[in-house]
């Protein structure tokens, strides 16, 4: 009898009683599994271990299926890579380049998976975003010194330096780490705020525009003034508009001043309303040069229009004063010669029947007798005796 296996076995030799196996089986009766063949379990059928060529080390697997792999591969059929290994190919599979940072990596690409110690990249070979690789290999990817309020919140270092810069830091913000506040805002509260000065401000002539402690306003131009350069200077108003700062118009009260000078009755008056007609703003300046400077104060600025309305009218009741007492003196002066020269003093001196005259203007050269006697029949002798004739008497002096 050939005794032979109803699974394995395709019938036997009847003369030699040898069975005849079916692929997978062995043995004279094929009750064993063939090379590369292994029992299933529970049962009697062979199956095949299937070991890669590539990954495993023979065709022969165990009772339970799993080939004899190679190093980085792993599988029952040894036909994909471990874990730290990828590229399965026929000459096995190859490690993981991970900068030892990471353990696995995809089985396809190399690409290294779950990057340790804040690393990234297809080897880990680059610092996460908000990180930097520090220029000592000991201490790895750290973190930048980097606000995400004031920056992006990544750096980098720059060749030859030690602290990290920060790559860009948002609007308000400068310095190394971003950590100051730019031109034109101020610290509130650590956060940097833009000052507001209503548009009233260079920052040409002013870059700062505003104490970077407080927000106050520095350099108010067009005639501004406040905290914020919200208010008009001294002498300015807003205009119908609410938004530029002009100039006050003067209107003060009209003020008589009256003068008087010895011998005379007629008063002078002037009105500060006149002054105010007759010197324009543009006169006064010519005569006052203002400085155009915004930032320098003038000193007819300083001094309002009252004041300088006085000052004038001041000026000019002295200048009257002296002028008028000029005249005066001058014409007391000539009142003084004519009387000298004309008034009519003598003496009358009585001798018996002689009448003798003694004038004052004897003793001046040149002097006009004519007038001393207003009778037509007075006459001068020729030896400049005076002759009184009348039609009754006839003296002679």
């Amino acid at each position: 009898l050939c005794n032979c296996s109803s699974v394995g076995s395709a019938g036997c030799n009847l003369t030699t009683g040898q069975c005849h196996c079916l692929p997978g089986y062995t043995g004279p009766h094929c009750h064993s599994c063939a090379h590369g063949f292994f029992p299933q379990q529970g049962g009697q059928q062979c199956q095949p271990c299937s070991c890669s060529p590539a990954g495993a080390t023979s065709e022969q697997c165990d009772h339970s299926g799993k080939c004899q792999c190679r190093a980085g591969v792993t599988g029952l059929q040894c036909d994909r890579c471990s874990e730290g290994f990828y590229r399965f190919n026929e000459s096995s599979c190859e490690p993981c380049q991970c900068n030892n940072l990471s353990l696995t990596c995809d089985s396809s690409t190399g690409t290294c998976l779950d990057c340790q110690e804040n690393t990234e990249g297809e080897h880990c070979e680059l610092c996460k975003k908000g990180f930097y690789r520090s220029t000592q290999p000991a201490h790895g990817c750290q973190r930048c010194p980097c606000s995400t309020v004031a920056s992006t919140g990544t750096c980098h270092l720059e060749p030859g330096e030690s602290v990290p810069r920060c790559d860009k830091c948002k609007a308000g913000y400068t310095g190394l780490n971003c950590n100051q506040c730019d031109k034109g805002y101020y610290n509130s509260d650590s956060i940097c705020t833009r000052c507001e000065c209503n548009g009233n401000v260079e920052p040409a002539l002013s870059p700062s525009v505003c104490r970077p402690d407080s927000g106050e306003c520095i350099g108010c131009l067009y005639h501004t003034t406040g905290f914020h350069c919200e208010l008009c200077q001294e002498g300015y108003s807003r205009d119908s508009q609410g938004t530029n700062c002009t100039r006050k118009e003067a209107t003060p009260e009209p003020r008589e001043f009256t003068t008087s000078a010895p011998n005379t009755t007629k008063a002078t008056s002037f009105s500060t309303a006149v002054l105010n007609s007759t010197l324009s703003p543009t006169t006064l300046q010519t005569i006052l040069p203002i400085s155009s400077s915004d930032n320098s104060t003038s000193a007819f600025a300083d001094v309002s229009w009252t004041q300088f309305n006085i000052i004038i009218l001041t000026v000019i009741i002295i200048v009257v004063v002296l002028l008028m007492g000029f005249v005066g003196a001058v014409y007391m002066y000539r009142e003084y010669q004519n009387r000298k020269l004309n008034a009519p003093f003598w003496t009358i001196e009585l001798k018996e029947d002689n009448i003798s005259f003694s004038s004052y203007h004897d003793s001046i050269p040149n002097a006009d007798v004519s007038g001393l006697l207003e009778d037509d029949g007075n006459e001068v002798a020729p030896n400049g005796q005076l002759t009184l004739t009348t039609p009754m008497h006839n003296f002679k002096a």
